[in-house]
C-alpha cells in the first residue's frame, strides 16, 4: 500500500522536531510569526520556511491582517497521520496475534509428547 501525497506531506512536517514544538504551541490557540519565532533560537527566514512546511502539509493555517500573520493548527488534518498509524497498528495486532497462537501450539504439543 503506498503512500498517498498528503500522507507523505503530513509525515515530512512532522518529521522535524520545531515543526512538531511549533504544532505543540499552536494547540494552545492561535499566535503570529513573531509570537512563535519567539521561542527559537534561530533566524525569522529559517523558521518562516517551518511555518511554510506546515501550512504546505495543511496542518496549519493562516491569516494576515494588515502586518501581521496569524497561524492556527487545523487539527483534522491530522487524521491523516492517526490513519496510517492506525492501519499499521492493526496489521501488527494481527502478526502477533498469529505468533501467540503459534506460541501455543508449540507448547501444546511439547506439553503432549
Amino acid at each position: 500500500m503506498a503512500p498517498s501525497a498528503a500522507t507523505d506531506d503530513v509525515f515530512h512536517a512532522l518529521s522535524n522536531g520545531t515543526r512538531r514544538d511549533v504544532l505543540a504551541r499552536l494547540s494552545a490557540g492561535p499566535a503570529s510569526v513573531g509570537e512563535l519565532a519567539a521561542g527559537f533560537d534561530m533566524k525569522l527566514p529559517s523558521f518562516v520556511q517551518h511555518l511554510s512546511v506546515l501550512e504546505r502539509s495543511r496542518l496549519v493555517k493562516s491569516n494576515k491582517r494588515g502586518r501581521v500573520r496569524t497561524y492556527e493548527l487545523a487539527p483534522e488534518r491530522l487524521q491523516v497521520a492517526e490513519d496510517w498509524l492506525a492501519a499499521r497498528r492493526k496489521t501488527w495486532e494481527q502478526r502477533l496475534d498469529q505468533f501467540d497462537q503459534y506460541v501455543h501450539q508449540l507448547k501444546a504439543k511439547e506439553s503432549g509428547t
